[in-house]
């Protein structure tokens, strides 16, 4: 495995072309019925949730600001989160979300499943 140093503190590396880190994310499922799930999930800096794939179309509600690194096998996107600006994902897109601020990033996430 390639190694990839992103800050000074934590080390990644790289499976199946998604950055892999150390450190997980933490989430909350909150609700989760046949026709939502909604998610909060928590990052510290570094953190990651680790490479997954959405069943449905959901929607994503920072909570707080901070930089998401969204990293898929098409390549890698950084997004600058600002509170209460929400944004749509589709389904079906394996993914790998990492923290690359100093700061927690706080954030919603809804699935729409019907």
């Amino acid at each position: 495995m390639t190694k990839l140093k992103i800050t000074p503190n934590r080390v990644f590396s790289r499976k199946k072309n998604l950055m892999v880190g150390k450190e997980k994310a933490v989430f909350s499922v909150q609700t989760d019925n046949a026709r939502t799930k909604v998610t909060r999930w928590t990052f510290a800096p570094a953190s990651e949730t680790g490479p997954h794939c959405h069943p449905h179309d959901f929607i994503v509600i920072p909570l707080t600001k901070g930089k998401l690194l969204l990293q898929t096998k098409e390549g890698e996107s950084v997004r600058t989160l600002e509170p209460g600006q929400s944004y749509f994902r589709n389904a079906g897109i394996e993914h790998n979300a990492v923290n690359v601020g100093g700061n927690e990033i706080v954030l919603m996430e809804i699935e729409i499943k019907s």
